[in-house]
């Protein structure tokens, strides 16, 4: 398709999408749902009627028929019926979408700079499996869910036309619906152009900082958005900083923010050669080649090497993968956040200060705290909380559906023995 075929679709239309399905919920059935959130699992269904395919936008009733809301349904998923409305007025069509989308639009407008932010983040807007990050003029969509999946063209062509009213027009769209959790949902993992072709490296500027973004072959759409505000909080600390080391740099982001804040020299490490020839291509980018130095190694072997070489730093950054993506081995996981902020402490000066976060939902907050804690003891090291973070405003917490929280973020000060 051509952008121009989005801005031509009538997401004005008042034709209803709902199908002729219906799902009627157990007696006691839906509690989470009916507390505000908006998935309706699998053991929760009583009934099943109608003339309805996977992915149609079905009624969900309650066990005695009382109206509960309009969803997409797949029988395939444990996760059987994801919400779009509860209001019976709100029957679903473009237009509704199209008011969903400007919705979400204009709330990026109020919170966040938006030259670079997620747009559309999938439940926390209503719009459940759909997620699109702006980069520029870009715009790069994943899609998870199978009856949003249907949807995403007539989703992306409101998306067009309401930034166009605002002046902003889209070069091109790039799909990355390739993570393995579509597979739950019956669909294939897929990539590429949903629009005409253009360069898909893709520059950026984020708190004065230039990237280039990869929105083909980087991780996710190609740059961790939700930490925006974060790699700016490291600033003040690194500003006077002799040495900074910052690991699970990726694409060099907060490095490059700790010298572009003042610090003197800063080691950036990732296992993935990709990634640091990308750090290396934003460092040139930006002019601070000369103040960051590579290195491509495993976090995990490189930390004890350093310990026992006696290194030191003012500043230690640790932006670790998501250690677990399922309740099964959250155990597993906070032995490992455990023993990377063990070895971050370990290399901090006194005084110095300690930036760690993990981005894993099932990693919950108080687990986090107390892996950080468990550390701190075995590292023989006092800490002080600077501050606790979360994702950027542009990746909205939907307290009523606990996978949109998942970024955990805490600056610390190493505190000097006294």
């Amino acid at each position: 398709m051509n952008i121009s075929d989005y801005l031509a679709y009538d997401t004005k239309s008042t034709k209803s999408l709902v199908g002729a399905g219906e799902v009627k919920v157990k007696k006691g059935g839906a509690r989470e749902f009916k507390a505000g959130g908006l998935w309706i699992y699998d053991n929760e269904i009583a009934e099943t009627k109608g003339d309805f395919a996977d992915g149609d936008i079905v009624r969900v009733l309650d066990f005695d028929g009382y109206f509960l809301g309009y969803g997409v349904i797949n029988r395939k998923s444990t996760i059987r019926v994801r919400i779009l409305s509860r209001r019976e007025g709100d029957v679903i069509t473009p237009a509704f979408l199209y008011e969903r989308v400007k919705a979400a639009w204009k709330y990026r407008k109020a919170v966040i700079d938006t030259l670079a932010c997620r747009v559309i983040f999938g439940e926390a807007d209503f719009l459940p499996g759909i997620t699109v990050d702006k980069y520029g003029d870009i715009l790069v969509i994943e899609s998870l869910c199978l009856g949003t999946d249907r949807l995403k063209s007539l989703i992306l062509a409101a998306l067009v036309q309401v930034l166009h009213q605002d002046g902003i027009r889209v070069r091109g769209i790039y799909e990355r619906s390739d993570a393995k959790v579509r597979e739950k949902e019956g669909l294939e993992r897929t990539k590429g152009f949903l629009s005409e072709e253009f360069d898909t490296f893709v520059p950026i500027t984020e708190n004065g900082v230039k990237y280039i973004v990869d929105v083909k072959d980087g991780q996710k759409t190609g740059f961790f958005l939700d930490q925006k505000l974060n790699r700016k909080a490291i600033r003040p600390m690194c500003a006077h900083a002799n040495e900074v080391l910052d690991l699970f740099t990726h694409t060099g982001s907060f490095g490059l923010n700790a010298a572009m804040a003042g610090a003197k020299h800063v080691i950036s490490v990732d296992a993935s050669d990709l990634a640091i020839e990308q750090a290396k291509q934003n460092a040139k980018l930006n002019g601070l080649e000369d103040r960051i130095d590579y290195l491509v190694a495993d976090v995990f072997d490189y930390l004890p090497k350093q310990r026992e070489a006696g290194k030191q730093y003012d500043v230690v950054i640790l932006d670790p993968p998501a250690f677990t993506k399922s309740r099964n081995s959250v155990k597993a996981a906070f032995r490992g956040y455990r023993e990377i902020n063990r070895e971050g402490l370990l290399l901090v000066k006194d005084g110095g200060f300690l930036a760690t976060c993990s981005c894993s939902h099932f990693m919950e907050p108080q687990m986090f705290a107390d892996a950080i804690k468990e550390a701190a003891r075995d590292a023989h090291k006092r800490i002080r909380q600077v501050e606790f973070r979360q994702q950027a405003p542009d990746h909205p917490i939907l307290w009523a559906n606990d996978a949109s929280y998942y970024l955990k973020f805490y600056i610390f000060q190493v505190c000097e023995e006294r």
